[in-house]
């Protein structure tokens, strides 16, 4: 067993130091410059964006010119390619556009195209994520109790749509003598749950909101609540991103003084 699995606090340090490089990589969230939905482009021209986009129903049609100088896996690229939704991390996107990379992603049915800039304002101007050093106050024994079918809510999103969340159970623990549940996602790869949340830091000395990730409960339920590790949402990082707002009942009535609290040098209004 590792140091650092033996000690919670020299653990979240780790956990707090590989958030920051990941968040400041060269196409991590700060890297994104645009999410440019394809509906709003008919012609099929994106501005400073090379190539001719079109969607074809199951997937994007992309052409390309010479002058254009895109690269598709790894190699220069003209003429016609079908695309579907890019599922791996931007920094092995498919396509290329000089040092940007290009991303197609697919949300309830509607296809967009995304940026990734590594000389973007937002990661030349990061300092760092403001958040609270480790406290054990906030590790709190959990339940998970999914539900016996897959729902979904209309929640809004950071970009002034309603979208579907799709919801698989309550996560309940108890802090301050009280108990809480909140709603959460369940990943049909392994498992894992996640959770779209509020407290009475929002939007004061905290982002408006944050995400939770507290891992895959067992097999009778029982879950490691550990606010410690509450994560900013992509949004937080890039106005590009579509990040959900909580779903009605997730926001805490309590405040959450622990995990990533905002950027550094963020304003206390929300952002």
């Amino acid at each position: 067993m590792s140091d650092d699995e033996n000690d919670p606090q020299a653990a979240w340090h780790a956990w707090h130091e590989h958030r920051v490089a990941t968040v400041s990589a060269p196409y991590g969230p700060l890297a994104l410059i645009g999410t440019h939905w394809l509906a709003d482009y008919p012609e099929g021209r994106i501005p400073a964006v090379p190539g001719r986009w079109r969607t074809t129903g199951g997937a994007v049609a992309l052409t390309a010119a010479p002058g254009d100088s895109l690269q598709l896996d790894g190699e220069p690229f003209t003429g016609d390619a079908e695309l579907g939704a890019d599922e791996g991390p931007p920094s092995r996107s498919r396509l290329t556009a000089g040092d940007m990379r290009l991303v197609v992603i697919r949300r309830e049915g509607e296809w967009a195209v995304r940026v990734f800039d590594p000389g973007s304002a937002a990661r030349s101007a990061f300092g760092g994520i403001e958040a609270t050093p480790y406290d054990p106050a906030f590790v709190l024994p959990g339940r998970f109790t999914p539900y016996a079918e897959q729902r979904t809510v209309q929640v809004d999103n950071v970009d002034g749509q309603a979208r579907g969340l799709g919801l698989g159970g309550e996560l309940a623990f108890r802090f301050g003598g009280v108990e809480h549940t909140l709603q959460v996602a369940v990943d049909e790869d392994d498992g894992s749950l996640w959770a779209v949340f509020g407290d009475a830091t929002g939007g004061r000395s905290s982002y408006r909101f944050r995400f939770l990730k507290p891992g895959v409960p067992g097999a009778d339920g029982s879950i490691t609540v550990d606010l410690n590790r509450a994560l900013l949402p992509p949004c937080a990082f890039a106005d590009h991103f579509i990040c959900p707002f909580p779903p009605p009942g997730n926001t805490l009535p309590f405040e959450v003084a622990a995990g990533e609290r905002r950027l550094k040098g963020a304003l206390a209004t929300g952002i």
